[in-house]
């Protein structure tokens, strides 16, 4: 097994699962045929949204990825510590909990990003056109040999002043439980860039439950029956908080500030109260 392949325990029959109210089917085909929609014009608009200037442009991703995750359904609601307007000169490792594909524009609506994902979802059909067209680093969990090429081009991509996105438990989680530990590899290339560490913590919520299965992507569970089960789970949000920044130089070594940014992660709610970056 390689150590690019970590192992979740989450099952979809055990772990994905709704237990709130339900949509009607014609409502929840709705929200689908748009969430549908709206991800393929992100896709099409891609090349023309890479011309505009870095501010302009992620204003302008923020308010797409969260149309997007708003389509399918799902309230947003960001909270945490204030955003800086400007990206950081020197780049910022942003390393978030794995629970859905809903992940990846609930991150975007408030930080946009580079992200780093499986060379697999390369040849997925729309979202993987899209991944590319944003910039993602594509790496091979396959080849344990990959690893040190891939700490040294998302080391680079930091390095050139970029926010990259990490999911480093390296698999998707229910988030009925802690989940996975956070992979050292990523945290290197922080290091060698010098770059500031980013945790987000995710949730998804119903009104009947903090940990909402319907959200949760795990296993072998196929997307299609994934995105069914997102549009019709009524009442469900998306809560993604953004914590403070870990510098580097703070921790000494790639598993100490993995630890650091695990345990900020895990116990956001201990950390003193910050100002709200909903939008």
């Amino acid at each position: 097994m390689s150590a690019w392949l970590p192992v979740a325990t989450c099952t979809p029959h055990a772990c994905a699962r709704h237990e709130g109210a339900v949509r009607a089917p014609l409502p929840a085909a709705a929200l689908l045929v748009a969430g549908c929609a709206l991800t393929l014009l992100g896709a099409i608009c891609s090349p023309a949204v890479l011309l505009l200037g870095p501010s302009r442009r992620d204003r302008l991703v923020r308010r797409w990825a969260r149309a997007v995750v708003r389509s399918f359904g799902v309230r947003v609601r960001v909270t945490g510590s204030p955003v800086e307007a400007d990206r950081p000169a020197t780049g910022e490792l942003v390393v978030a909990n794995h629970v859905s594909w809903l992940d990846v524009p609930l991150v975007a609506a408030a930080l946009p990003a580079r992200m780093l994902a499986k060379s697999e979802i390369r040849s997925w059909p729309l979202l993987g056109p899209l991944a590319a067209l944003g910039g993602t680093l594509f790496i091979d969990r396959d080849r344990l040999r990959a690893l040190p090429e891939a700490v040294h081009a998302l080391a680079g991509a930091l390095r050139a002043g970029s926010r990259v996105v990490v999911f480093p438990q390296g698999s998707t989680w229910c988030g009925r439980s802690g989940g996975g530990r956070f992979r050292h590899a990523a945290f290197q290339a922080a290091i060698d860039a010098g770059a500031a560490v980013r945790p987000v913590r995710i949730g998804y919520r119903t009104t009947r439950s903090d940990a909402a299965g319907a959200a949760a992507f795990v296993g072998d569970d196929p997307l299609a029956a994934s995105l069914w089960r997102v549009v019709t789970a009524a009442g469900l949000t998306a809560e993604i908080r953004v914590l403070p920044r870990i510098p580097v130089c703070e921790e000494p070594g790639r598993r100490a500030l993995a630890r650091a940014a695990q345990c900020a992660v895990a116990n956001d709610s201990a950390k003193r109260p910050a100002s709200s970056v909903h939008h």
